[in-house]
């Protein structure tokens, strides 16, 4: 027998909310990682089986938490997010001409996905699992290309 999800949510939705913000220490983040919470319960409930429900979600809420707080510190592309949105946000005609020259001969030296990323990344907020589940590749796999986009942006901006 298949789990009841919406029952454990409105059950248990109070106790793994204080477990994530326990953890995390932001509201926001806390709430997000508790829907990812369900999320999961919702992804495997027919593998699932009905015994401690507490215990299964205090577990699931401790991996989704501890997975965004080790994301979150591995996430070297994060420190170049102020010079994308430098470039976005320049009201100065002649800087904004620059950044598109900038970002046309960068465009043109990756592939086109890797444009893509950049955009569902960085431009949309799209999260980096998101951006993978959409262009068919690994949460690793997207970072080493925004990592190269980095670089790239970086070594033209030297020369």
């Amino acid at each position: 027998m298949a789990i009841d999800v919406e029952a454990y949510y409105r059950r248990y939705g109070p106790q793994v909310l204080r477990r994530c913000r326990f953890l995390l220490r932001d509201e926001e983040k806390a709430v997000d990682a508790m829907h990812d919470v369900f999320v999961q319960l919702l992804r495997y409930q027919g593998a699932l089986k009905d015994s401690a429900p507490s215990s299964l979600l205090h577990r699931i809420a401790t991996r989704v938490c501890l997975n965004r707080l080790r994301g979150a510190r591995r996430r070297p592309e994060d420190r170049d997010d102020e010079l994308v949105l430098r470039i976005a946000s320049s009201e100065d005609t002649e800087a904004r001409t620059e950044a598109r020259g900038l970002l046309d001969r960068l465009f043109g030296r990756v592939p086109a996905s890797s444009q893509d990323i950049a955009v569902m990344h960085l431009v949309d907020g799209m999260t980096l699992e998101e951006t993978a589940r959409e262009v068919g590749l690994s949460v690793s796999g997207v970072r080493k290309r925004l990592r190269g986009l980095t670089s790239a942006l970086q070594e033209m901006e030297a020369a």
